[in-house]
């Protein structure tokens, strides 16, 4: 069966350090007719029930802690049955929205199976300790979170972020992915390698 790769965008906010920002979030569905990997749950479980449709939901992968990308991760999970997922780096970011609600851990090099081809877990650090990236190497893609965007690395100016370890993880772990690799992000448009890669010394000049 073939790849299909689904986007479904929710929204709400996201709250730390005493502020709460509106945020539109980015839903990753990755699957074929029959199987599909749920990649982040924010804000609202019906819209990602219902682009599943019935699809057996082998995996519910958090990309990082932060509450508006695992608003209803406990929820999905109970509700398709699915193991949910989470960077152990991600531990005290993951409890202050979830205090008592478990996950299995994913690890960097870790592979995930789906649609007759593999995820490849990368942890990236720097927009939150447990950051990972998720690298699909047969399909070309990559679904980064909030670590890499179009036109620069995710925000690092709140706790538990820092902005040379974000920058190290896109120089040495992103940058170093096949220049044609498109990038999908946790929120707004996506991007591919090629077109970040040329900007990287002057967001290390920025340094934000």
């Amino acid at each position: 069966m073939s790849l299909r790769i689904e986007r479904v965008v929710t929204s709400g906010t996201f709250s730390l350090d005493g502020g709460t920002w509106e945020v539109d979030n980015n839903i990753w569905l990755i699957g074929d007719d029959t199987d599909v990997v749920i990649v982040d749950a924010a804000h609202a479980a019906q819209p990602i029930i219902d682009a599943v449709g019935g699809r057996r939901v082998t995996a519910v992968l958090c990309t990082h802690g932060h509450n508006d990308h695992v608003t209803v991760a406990p929820e999905l999970a109970e509700k398709l049955d699915a193991p949910l997922m989470l960077h152990p780096g991600d531990d005290v970011l993951w409890r202050m929205t979830h205090p008592d609600e478990r996950y299995l851990r994913i690890d960097d090099g870790q592979r995930i199976g789906v649609a007759g081809t593999e995820i490849e877990v990368i942890h990236t650090p720097g927009h939150s300790p447990g950051s990972v990236c998720l690298h699909m190497p047969e399909a070309g893609m990559l679904f980064s979170g909030d670590t890499l965007f179009q036109g620069g690395p995710g925000a690092t100016g709140r706790s538990y972020s820092d902005f040379p370890t974000i920058i190290d993880s896109i120089r040495d772990r992103l940058f170093a992915l096949p220049e044609d690799t498109l990038v999908h992000t946790g929120h707004g448009e996506g991007t591919t390698i090629d077109a970040e890669a040329p900007h990287l010394a002057a967001w290390i000049a920025r340094g934000h």
